[in-house]
Formats: structure tokens, C-alpha cells, sequence
């Protein structure tokens, strides 16, 4: 209850700065890229993984969101909207043969196929075995060696907290190839995670999930 009271309250001083913005107050602008640089630095970095193309990433992303604040429908949610401009700026910048591969494949779920893999769980505390810093660094790396196409839609659904829809709608995919890109991207990186955290009984899906706001929170 007091987690949605104080979204509730943030989106309503939200909705206060960019109507103040759209007014032409610099200042409330500023607040607003204040509030949500980190966010799209983070989808900026996971797309680029250069810290220098990132930033320019955020720039651009907040010089376009300024340019075009006229047309933002304010039903929708602003971190929606910048990010689904930063996950465009960054697909940009990519050389082509990997903006391709990132964009261009919107395969079917095989049932099989997933079904066929076998995942390893893992114990149900993976911090008490590594520090912050060391976690830091091995969920870091075990999301860059995903394939882009899944690893944009995990950390934009799972990370970020984008909607099924959100996601879709970011990336210009179908709901069904979001929801086969993430399970296969949860398996994937379950697997490469399972070297480091061993085996347990916990539930998969509680421990992606905490993996997942931990990886938010270190960047934060």
C-alpha cells in the first residue's frame, strides 16, 4: 500500500512537471531528466556496453524526449516513453550486423525446444556467497553474453518493469516473440549463473526475480 501511494504520488508530480515543461519551464525539465537519467543510462549501457556511448545515448535521449514533449500522450507513463526513445537511439548507434540481429529475428515459441532444456536451481541466497561487488560483476557479465535480442527484453521487462505490452510496443515485436524472447533469455542466463551459485531447491523464478532487482539496484 505505501509502495503504490508513493508511485501514485510520483506520477502525479510527473504529470505536474511536463505539463510545466511542455510550458516551457527548463527547470521542471530538468528535474525530469534528473529523476530518470539512471534509468536510461542502464538500458543505454546493457544496449551499447561502451559507459561513453551510453552517456551519449542519454543525451540524445533527453535532447529528442525535450524536442518532441508536445506529443507525449500523458496517459502513458514517461519512463515508458524514455526509454523506448533510448532503446531506439541505442539500436542506432549499433553496427549494422548486430542492429540487425537485435531487431530483425521475431521467432515462434518451439515448445519443445525449451521444454528440452535442462536448467539447473540454484541455492536460495547467491549474495551470501559473493560480495556486492562480485555479484556485481558476474550478473554484469552473464547478461552481456546473451544473444541482444533476448537480453534487451529481459532487462527491459524483468529489469525495468515494462509491461509484456511496454516491451512489445519498445522493441516493435509481437507479445508472443516478447514472451519467448524472455523465457529463453531467463533460461539462458539461469544457465550461465548456475556456475557460480551451485544448486538448490528455491524457485527459479523467485530467484531471477531478486537477481534481477539486484542488478537494478547496483546500478542505481
Amino acid at each position: 500500500m505505501k509502495d503504490r501511494t508513493a508511485n501514485e504520488a510520483k506520477c502525479s508530480d510527473d504529470a505536474d512537471l511536463i505539463r510545466a515543461a511542455k510550458q516551457g519551464d527548463v527547470d521542471a525539465f530538468e528535474k525530469l531528466v534528473q529523476r530518470y537519467s539512471s534509468k536510461v543510462f542502464r538500458v543505454a549501457l546493457h544496449i551499447s556496453r561502451r559507459p561513453q556511448d551510453a552517456e551519449e545515448i542519454v543525451q540524445e535521449t533527453f535532447l529528442r524526449a525535450f524536442q518532441h514533449l508536445k506529443n507525449f500522450e500523458e496517459r502513458a507513463r514517461l519512463s515508458t516513453w524514455l526509454t523506448r526513445i533510448a532503446v531506439n537511439v541505442a539500436l542506432g548507434k549499433l553496427p549494422k550486423s548486430r542492429r540487425e540481429l537485435a531487431v530483425s529475428i521475431s521467432e515462434e515459441p518451439d515448445q519443445a525446444d525449451l521444454a528440452a532444456q535442462t536448467i539447473a536451481d540454484w541455492r536460495p541466497n547467491p549474495e551470501q556467497f559473493y560480495s556486492r561487488t562480485e555479484l556485481a560483476d558476474i550478473l554484469k557479465q552473464a547478461l552481456e553474453s546473451l544473444p541482444t535480442i533476448y537480453s534487451t527484453v529481459f532487462l527491459l521487462r524483468d529489469v525495468e518493469g515494462l509491461s509484456i505490452a511496454e516491451t512489445a510496443e519498445t522493441l516493435g515485436l509481437t507479445e508472443t516473440a516478447v514472451k519467448t524472447r524472455l523465457l529463453r533469455a531467463r533460461l539462458q542466463l539461469r544457465e550461465r549463473l548456475s556456475q557460480y551459485f551451485g544448486y538448490g531447491r528455491s524457485s527459479a523464478g523467485t530467484t531471477i526475480g531478486r537477481l534481477a532487482s539486484e542488478l537494478q539496484s547496483m546500478t542505481e
